[in-house]
């Protein structure tokens, strides 16, 4: 996808973008522009992004392409001169929406609140039923109805596992025989180790780094070295359950230990979850404008 963006970037005759920022899926990206071009990208911007899909959010997206699978007018994609998986769509968008935001914002937003039932007597208990009861259930069905008319399964599906397979850990690009075009192979391959790597003191006093990097560390630090020269903003959300912030200092420590002197990281609180960059726009917008100016 990145490649593509290139190609249009060259036919434009856009030789280099000031920064490369992105939310989520962009943010994936913003790191993969700068991992595959780092003399094409000035600066790098990853809000609620990962370098890699931790097991959970891998989980959480192999449900939505189950259930929207599982539609039979899926027809294992060919679809197209017929009906469409609406049903699928409609449940992989519930379950989507489930991951986007926190659970402490939908205590305020709806707590227990029930929708109001025409012709109820208001002198007799309400009687139980299957449909959406609860506020948050109307919501959810809401939000599925709408969204299974406007996009298409398909690009649901590559998109999704796309975000599955991204990892930029060493260990990951060399067994998908990738390499960063601009970095030379030695500079691809630099073993790195706690013993011969420098800690670098993080903007976050809530997160000091790693005194004995994990293997794992390790292996993600040497697969991002070609972002050691980009500065880089990493912006997380503590109440973001698909990526969470653990996640975002995982990458901002890879970074510091790939070399990365310039990495700017905040931790943004509230309860909307991942969907916070949609939404919280003065603290995220703040952050970026001080970073990109």
């Amino acid at each position: 996808m990145v490649r593509a963006q290139f190609r249009l970037l060259d036919h434009l005759e856009i030789d280099k973008l000031y920064a490369s920022v992105g939310s989520s899926m962009g943010g994936m990206q913003s790191l993969a522009a700068g991992w595959l071009h780092p003399e094409r990208v000035g600066k790098i911007v990853s809000i609620s992004g990962t370098a890699r899909s931790s097991p959970s959010a891998v989980a959480m997206r192999y449900a939505q392409r189950s259930v929207l699978m599982a539609d039979p007018n899926w027809n294992y994609g060919f679809y197209y001169d017929g009906l469409p998986p609406h049903t699928g769509m409609k449940l992989a968008r519930q379950i989507a929406t489930i991951t986007y935001r926190s659970g402490p914002e939908w205590d305020l937003r709806f707590g227990r609140q029930m929708r109001p039932v025409l012709e109820q007597p208001p002198d007799k208990p309400r009687t139980p039923a299957l449909c959406p009861d609860f506020l948050i259930e109307t919501y959810l069905d809401h939000q599925g109805e709408q969204f299974c008319l406007k996009y298409d399964a398909n690009s649901l599906i590559y998109i999704s596992k796309a975000m599955d397979l991204f990892d930029l850990t060493a260990s990951s690009l060399s067994a998908n025989h990738l390499q960063s075009p601009s970095v030379s192979s030695s500079a691809s391959t630099h073993s790195l180790s706690p013993s011969s790597t420098p800690h670098r003191t993080s903007h976050s006093k809530s997160h000091p780094p790693p005194v004995n990097p994990a293997p794992h560390l390790t292996d993600l630090a040497e697969g991002m070295q070609p972002l050691a020269q980009i500065p880089t903003l990493v912006l997380g959300v503590q109440s973001d359950i698909l990526f969470t912030v653990e996640q975002q200092r995982e990458m901002v420590d890879a970074l510091r230990l790939a070399g990365n002197e310039q990495v700017s990281y905040y931790e943004l609180g509230g309860v909307w979850g991942h969907d916070t960059f949609l939404l919280d726009v003065l603290n995220v917008g703040g952050a970026i404008r001080g970073f990109l100016s």
